[in-house]
């Protein structure tokens, strides 16, 4: 409420609270921005010598293809935000139309159509699989007509299950710092933390939440 009557200009909450608590009334009260595709979540994905920005990773279970499209634009945002130019691939198992009739693979390349009528000057490629979407030269000797040719920055995941695992197996086992989750598309910065934060995540989620306030709002 303090967001929503301009007393503050961001919040930043859960610590010790489930996921939904701290996103259910800011739906509620702040709601959807009318702008946004969808509301969800990214995660910044830190590694030695690469950056990967992760949508959805908390907020759509089984996003259908407009819902998708939504995500992969707003995930793009957030890297434009950090001064990345996105590079969009679209995950799944098939590799440009390998699964022409599967449901899921169908999916993606609607949202593909969706996000190229939205946002024409995004470089996005879909639908792909990881290794495809990461891995230059792979990307480079089979499909060289890929827009991104293995070098995308923003990985965009058929469900939140795939990309939940994909963004913790990272933290864990591949030595990521992971950033988020980062929410994008309501009307103002609310962002929750994930259970068991250290302080740096809390500090780091709060500057977050003051770049997403000045860039709407501007500097105060």
């Amino acid at each position: 409420m303090m967001v929503r009557e301009g007393l503050a200009h961001g919040l930043v909450g859960g610590l010790e609270t489930a996921y939904a608590v701290t996103m259910r009334p800011a739906l509620q009260t702040i709601g959807a921005s009318p702008t946004a595709g969808a509301v969800s979540g990214v995660y910044a994905m830190l590694f030695k010598n690469r950056r990967l920005f992760f949508g959805d990773c908390t907020v759509n279970t089984n996003p259908d293809a407009r819902t998708l499209a939504g995500i992969a634009i707003n995930t793009a945002s957030v890297a434009e935000s950090m001064g990345y130019t996105p590079k969009v691939a679209l995950l799944s198992y098939s590799d440009f139309g390998e699964h022409k009739r599967d449901p899921d693979v169908i999916k993606v390349r609607e949202a593909l159509a969706i996000i190229r009528e939205r946002r024409p000057d995004l470089q996005v490629d879909g639908e792909l699989q990881a290794d495809t979407a990461v891995n230059p030269k792979r990307a480079t000797e089979l499909f060289p007509f890929s827009r991104i040719l293995g070098d995308a920055n923003v990985l965009v995941f058929p469900n939140l299950a795939a990309a939940n695992i994909a963004y913790k197996l990272l933290r864990d086992l591949g030595g990521a710092t992971a950033i988020g989750p980062i929410l994008v598309g309501l009307n103002k910065p609310v962002n929750a933390l994930a259970l068991g934060s250290d302080v740096s995540d809390i500090v780091n989620m709060t500057a977050l939440t003051v770049h997403q306030a000045v860039s709407l709002e501007g500097p105060r």
